[in-house]
């Protein structure tokens, strides 16, 4: 729909949203409703975030454009861990983590296979590129699972040293993640552009909905975007615990499942956009990608803020947590083996979800 020179997308609709969560705000209204209209004042900023991003990528370059996409790739879901790490609210931190990270590989990457299987019989992607990321996606179990197993080893020891273990993986994880973008920029550049780089073009600027930005324009809405982002997080962080208690729910279902929706809600139309154009190379690398960007940068730098805000933060995450990204991480690596899906794959990536799903949601809370 158009009014006037202006198109209104559902996406762009929601942006009604941030003035009637401030307003709620404003007035103390109840906080599960400041929590619902602040989660979805937040999706179509995450959603104006990575099309600015987008668009200076164009202007800049693959280079710095591949960097653009991986520093604001995950903005809104950074923001949000820092709001509520800046809160103290280090569990939310931890379970929104780990719902990004089971909610790009199984939500948006489910949906993608299973909406472009139903289109095309059979759609194939590069083997080796879902192999790369998927092995990143083990690394990155791994950095969790070695915490939590060295927890049950030194409980009751006088100098654990929990806290450190926890810096120095954060940093091992953070420089993996920048030879992983040398990698999939530089040295290896041709494993990531797919099969079709002028139709994917063409699929890429209609998901985007938009001429090509100028540089001060995607450069003003990032910033703006930004901006609002964290002023939506500050209202959302502020009224989780209320929230939590009000439905019913754990503090933990809230960040896993409801808040990394939220955060992930926009990749899910470009990635599914993707994959009905055919093109599940770049479906596989926005889901698996943004997975990889949530563990290896996103985490380690709210290790590292956590100290800068007084609020240490480790990577000592619950069983369950792990358990749940170990056994995401495995599926995913047995659907990408062989170099291409079919839509019962994509069923069986959202049937995992669900199953997970409904185990956090009855977790005490």
């Amino acid at each position: 729909m158009r009014i006037g020179s202006i198109e209104i997308t559902p996406l762009s609709a929601m942006l009604v949203f941030i003035p009637i969560c401030t307003g709620l705000e404003l007035a103390h209204a109840d906080p599960a409703w400041i929590f619902v209209t602040a989660g979805l004042g937040i999706i179509p900023l995450a959603g104006l975030m990575g099309t600015a991003t987008e668009h200076l990528a164009e202007h800049y370059g693959a280079g710095i454009g591949g960097l653009l996409n991986a520093t604001f790739g995950n903005a809104a879901e950074l923001i949000i861990g820092l709001v509520a790490l800046h809160a103290g609210l280090l569990d939310v931190v931890k379970a929104s983590i780990t719902g990004s990270i089971i909610g790009n590989i199984l939500l948006v990457l489910g949906a993608s296979v299973l909406f472009g299987g139903l289109k095309f019989e059979t759609q194939c992607f590069n083997r080796t590129a879902a192999s790369v990321g998927t092995t990143l996606l083990a690394l990155s179990t791994i950095g969790l699972i070695i915490p939590a197993i060295f927890h049950m080893l030194v409980a009751g020891l006088p100098e654990p040293h929990e806290q450190e273990l926890s810096l120095e993986i954060a940093i091992v994880l953070f420089i993996c993640y920048i030879l992983s973008l040398i990698f999939s920029l530089r040295t290896h550049a041709h494993l990531y552009v797919g099969e079709a780089t002028e139709e994917s073009e063409d699929a890429l600027e209609e998901a985007l909905g938009v001429d090509t930005w100028s540089k001060t324009k995607s450069i003003i809405v990032l910033f703006i975007a930004s901006v609002l982002t964290a002023v939506m997080s500050e209202f959302l962080v502020g009224a989780v615990e209320h929230t939590a208690k009000a439905w019913g729910m754990s503090d933990v279902f809230i960040g896993v499942i409801l808040v990394a929706i939220v955060g992930n809600a926009a990749e899910h139309s470009t990635a599914v956009m993707m994959a009905l154009k055919n093109q599940m190379d770049l479906a596989i690398n926005i889901a698996i990608g943004s997975s990889i960007q949530i563990a290896l940068f996103v985490a380690p730098l709210l290790v590292f803020c956590g100290y800068l805000f007084g609020q240490p933060m480790n990577l000592l995450f619950t069983t369950f947590e792990v358990l749940a990204i170990a056994t995401s991480a495995w599926i995913v690596v047995l659907i990408t083996s062989d170099g291409e899906s079919n839509w019962m794959e994509g069923v069986m990536l959202l049937a995992v979800y669900l199953i997970l799903g409904l185990a956090f949601f009855f977790l005490p809370a």
